[in-house]
């Protein structure tokens, strides 16, 4: 990339760009999406043309996903309602397995298209093939993982949350609420933006902080952890899961084992909006999922016709946190009904 690199504060460096969001967020509407497989799926070919009168591009999206999970779906959706109005054909593929996504952008390379959006969940394992699209002319972003690889890696820009200043913003919440031993979930081992979560977790939190693995493809097995870790630790007054999905099984296992434990959690989706409303989960981080989606797609429509590079290719865009509780989840309830929250 031939552009010169600024000299900013990482002060200034962490600040979303609002013009950029506000600009792009309103044109934000809801579409249909299906769960992805593990091959490349052509997504586009049945969307009209949308809005953008300009040449027809191709943008391949490719995350570490399991298939099956909602948060995804609602990325999913945001990236396909950019690609109807900017004219883009998407192909969105995906691979919870580090090697294979990476042959995925491999293979993305190889069909010669006009950009690439990648989540960098495990960086190291995708930096020689993101070098290869960026030699071979290729733009690429990066969003939902890989907010501290993006730039060392040569994207254009990334659009996500800090994940270690919103895990710390999760801590520091849980000091308010009489919580002295919490318990962090992590459901995929080794991928960089959970483990951050869990350290500004530790990290804002004044009481106790354990890490507990589970198996994130296996819910019958995560629940049968935390129910075993809740048996074996009566002391465990928090648990702090990573995933919505990972929620509602935590509130399974904490009424199983009668423990006197609070879930709070990252992400949502519409099952887990109705727990804040019931009261089984106390909170939600909201980092935007839809808006992750859109922004990564739009991005490259928008280096492609008009030169853009969002953020300044220095600053990444900021999705998140913000917190989803009892006060507000009226509002949101809706949105998530549909699938885009």
């Amino acid at each position: 990339m031939n552009r010169t690199p600024l000299s900013l504060p990482r002060s200034r460096r962490l600040a979303p760009s609002v013009a950029v969001t506000a600009a792009t967020a309103l044109v934000l509407a809801g579409c249909s999406s299906s769960s992805g497989g593990k091959q490349a799926e052509d997504v586009g070919s049945g969307v009209s043309a949308g809005k953008a009168t300009t040449p027809r591009m191709t943008i391949a999206m490719v995350t570490h996903a399991p298939s099956g999970d909602t948060f995804w779906d609602t990325i999913r959706k945001g990236a396909e309602t950019a690609a109807a109005k900017d004219n883009v054909k998407l192909i969105y593929s995906n691979d919870e397995t580090a090697a294979d996504q990476a042959n995925l952008v491999q293979n993305a390379i190889d069909q010669k298209v006009d950009g690439i959006a990648v989540t960098l969940a495990k960086p190291d394992a995708l930096k020689d093939v993101v070098a290869k699209a960026v030699k071979a002319g290729i733009p690429v972003v990066g969003f939902n993982a890989g907010m501290t690889d993006w730039q060392k890696q040569g994207l254009l820009s990334f659009f996500g949350q800090d994940e270690a200043i919103s895990g710390e913003a999760l801590g520091t919440r849980l000091n308010g609420t009489g919580a002295e031993h919490a318990l962090c979930v992590v459901q995929v081992q080794g991928a960089v933006n959970l483990e951050q979560r869990c350290a500004g977790v530790e990290k804002g939190f004044e009481g106790r902080t354990d890490k507990l693995y589970v198996n994130g493809a296996d819910m019958p097995s995560v629940k049968s952890t935390i129910t075993a870790k809740l048996k074996q630790d009566s002391s465990i007054d928090q648990v702090v899961t990573l995933a919505a999905p990972v929620a509602l099984t935590a509130v399974q296992s904490v009424d199983e084992t009668g423990s006197k434990a609070k879930v709070a959690t990252f992400d949502l989706n519409k099952e887990l909006i109705a727990a804040v409303k019931d009261g089984s989960v106390e909170f939600a981080v909201d980092q935007q999922p839809y808006l992750q989606g859109y922004l990564a797609v739009d991005s490259l429509w928008l280096h492609k016709n008009n030169g853009n590079y969002s953020g300044g290719g220095e600053a990444p865009i900021l999705t998140g946190p913000a917190f989803v509780d009892e006060s507000n989840v009226g509002a949101i309830a809706g949105f998530a009904a549909k699938g885009t929250r």
